[in-house]
């Protein structure tokens, strides 16, 4: 826990710079929701076949799910999603005559159903 998951255009590759977002929205993230930095877990997903609205080739997206445990309030996570979306907009850098609608979800996890094992 957390288990974030990014999905972006694939047109946005060379635009986002998804690894120093995801350091940044860790640290940010684990003192905001009071979790450790290596709990943190994030995967990146190019989306080769995105269609936004009339379908223009200049229409991107990028969306951030963050699913956390159960057990924080609406206020902690209305901080978090606004922090995550900060961040990710931050790290978008130039986008080059494009149209970029960047979302984030914050949600729980099925708390009951999560497991979790570090194997070293």
């Amino acid at each position: 826990m957390p288990q974030i998951t990014v999905e972006y255009s694939a047109r946005l590759a060379g635009m986002f710079d998804r690894r120093a977002f995801a350091l940044a929205l860790h640290a940010d993230a684990s003192a905001l929701i009071d979790s450790t930095l290596g709990s943190f877990k994030t995967r990146f997903h190019r989306l080769d076949d995105v269609v936004i609205g009339a379908g223009a080739e200049t229409d991107l997206m990028v969306h951030v799910d963050l699913a956390i445990l159960p057990g924080r309030s609406r206020d902690l996570k209305q901080k978090l999603g606004q922090t995550a979306l900060d961040l990710l907009v931050r790290h978008l850098g130039e986008v080059a005559g494009n149209t970029v609608q960047a979302t984030v979800e914050v949600r729980d996890l099925a708390g009951a159903d999560y497991h979790k094992q570090v194997v070293r």
